[in-house]
């Protein structure tokens, strides 16, 4: 959800540009490609993070229900870090600039994070985990912090990239609109090829030495994973902080640089704010109530509810579950393309629909529907395993049932972001 998270609308970057560093004119495109391709490095960890780390958790022993609150570091890092990292990068006097000390922290911070989630297994059984025990208490700890520490660092990411786009647009309303459709575009490509990773199961094979005692091959996967998104994570890090010049800042000796801060911008928002504005925050607040335990548990849905398995059950079990989270994978692909098509033309559908309103009640209907229909494609597998038996994979039908949902739920978080 931080991948949600990271889809700021173009007023953010308007906002954070006007306080940009003052520059000759607007950069040249091919600079603000290099700074948004880093979205595709962050978005890469983030569909493994919402894909992969819910299921594999469970391996280590969490029970069902308690991932939720190890995600609470999702929205809590949201709202105290981006606006934090935001402040103080835009007070940053740096000779390195304000935007890349944090762009090159964060990307430090997410390698940090990657190995301590990939070899969590590792790292317990080295301290006393038994390979035995359903319970891996210090690998559930050191998996914990890597990934709190993780969104952490994707959060710290994610507002100085979209605050340098701002400096190098230099206040141009054209420029700002091709970084902000630059960045998403590199988003899309990050959750397409993060999701297409955590969908393949042979992944573990270019990496052997992944597949430890403690490390069985989800594990070994997941690893393989990670390697492969930090690698480009620090690959398109790197080259944009090369390529691209980020000038020393120095407040103005005449100027007034004392301002409010943002969490009084926010409680004096509130103040002001009209009955229309609070029933949308309401109903916005409804919607991130539906979309949390889809994006939390939809890979796990799959690999529980619709293949049967059970991350807690025997190794036939368990390789339903796994394939069930692979195929779970493949339809947030599929849910990423979706979003992508959408949001290109989520203009012209508004329009011809009459207006902006229409389409958000429109696609909120669907998500309804969407949501609702999990539920009739989760009794149709239950049905079939009663009648073909516990271990019977699920038909074409229901496979296709459960991947058209996730498809489809492309189209209302085109609109909700």
């Amino acid at each position: 959800m931080s991948d949600l998270q990271a889809n700021k609308d173009e007023t953010t970057v308007d906002r954070q540009s006007s306080s940009s560093v003052d520059l000759d004119g607007p950069s040249p495109l091919r600079k603000m490609i290099s700074v948004a391709s880093i979205a595709a490095g962050i978005q890469f960890g983030w569909a493994l993070q919402l894909s992969l780390l819910t299921p594999y958790v469970q391996l280590l022993g969490v029970p069902h229900k308690w991932p939720s609150f190890i995600w609470l570091c999702g929205p809590v890092s949201g709202l105290l870090v981006q606006p934090s990292v935001g402040y103080f990068s835009d007070r940053c006097t740096s000779r390195f600039g304000r935007r890349r000390p944090f762009i090159a922290t964060g990307a430090l911070l997410v390698a940090v994070s990657v190995v301590l989630i990939g070899y969590a297994a590792d790292f317990g059984h080295s301290m006393g985990d038994k390979i035995d025990k359903p319970v891996k208490m210090r690998a559930v700890v050191i998996f914990a912090l890597g990934f709190w520490i993780l969104d952490v660092a994707n959060n710290t990411l994610q507002g100085p990239c979209r605050a340098f786009l701002g400096d190098l647009a230099a206040g141009d309303a054209q420029k700002t609109r091709t970084a902000n459709a630059f960045f998403s575009f590199f988003m899309a490509v990050g959750n397409v090829l993060g999701y297409a990773a955590g969908s393949y199961t042979n992944l573990y094979k270019i990496f052997p030495f992944t597949m430890t005692k403690a490390c069985d091959i989800y594990c070994a996967n997941l690893k393989s994973c990670f390697f492969l998104s930090i690698t480009l994570l620090l690959v398109v890090t790197i080259i944009a902080l090369w390529y691209v010049e980020d000038k020393q800042w120095s407040p103005k000796a005449d100027s007034d640089n004392e301002k409010t801060p943002f969490f009084g911008e926010i409680f004096g928002a509130f103040k002001v704010m009209k009955r229309p504005m609070w029933m949308l925050l309401i109903v916005t607040a409804l919607n991130w109530i539906a979309w949390f335990p889809f994006l939390l548990y939809d890979t796990d849905w799959m690999g529980r509810e619709v293949y049967g398995g059970d991350s807690k059950g025997d190794d036939k079990m368990k390789k339903l579950y796994n394939q069930g989270i692979h195929v779970g994978a493949l339809g947030l692909m599929l849910n990423s393309i979706v979003l992508g098509v959408m949001s290109l033309g989520i203009e012209g559908i508004s329009r011809k629909m009459g207006g902006a309103k229409r389409l958000w009640g429109a696609v909120n209907i669907i998500l309804a529907v969407c949501l609702a229909m999990t539920v009739l494609v989760t009794k149709k597998a239950e049905e079939h395993r009663r009648i073909a038996g516990p271990m019977a994979l699920p038909t074409d039908g229901i496979r296709a049932g459960a991947l058209t949902l996730f498809a489809l739920l492309g189209i209302p978080l085109a609109d909700f972001l």
